[in-house]
């Protein structure tokens, strides 16, 4: 019984990182056209989540988790807009290097990540209440 308890705090750890992740995400969408105001500012700089195996030590089980949000440090695009005010001495600004395509990607499997620790969990939750059921 102790085994289907962890397989549950696993999938439920998996889940809290998946969720984070698309949170993350959401906010790098959310900040795809975010400039900077003045001609030396950087614009949004997309972020990215990344993750570890933890062992829990009371459980003895590996979960998932955040090891940090780091800033993309890949090159800004740049546009030519002379009369905006945070354009720089040649009339270029800089925009934020969050690429909609990779975050929709990123989304969908972050997204199938969480799908299947929900099925999992679910998958752990029939096995106890059958276990339960043939203890009566």
């Amino acid at each position: 019984m102790a085994e289907l308890g962890n397989s549950i705090e696993v999938s439920a750890s998996g889940l809290r990182a998946q969720a984070l992740r698309m949170r993350v995400i959401a906010e790098n969408l959310a900040n795809s056209n975010s400039v900077a105001t003045t001609a030396d500012g950087d614009p949004y700089r997309r972020r990215v989540a990344t993750f570890a195996a933890e062992v829990d030590r009371a459980s003895g089980a590996t979960q998932v988790a955040v090891k940090a949000i780091e800033a993309d440090r890949s090159a800004f695009g740049r546009i030519y807009q002379p009369g905006n005010p945070a354009a720089d001495a040649q009339g270029y600004v800089e925009q934020p290097n969050v690429n909609p395509l990779i975050e929709a990607a990123d989304m969908k499997a972050a997204q199938r990540s969480y799908e299947a620790n929900l099925n999992a969990i679910e998958a752990a939750r029939g096995m106890t209440m059958r276990t339960v059921d043939l203890l009566k």
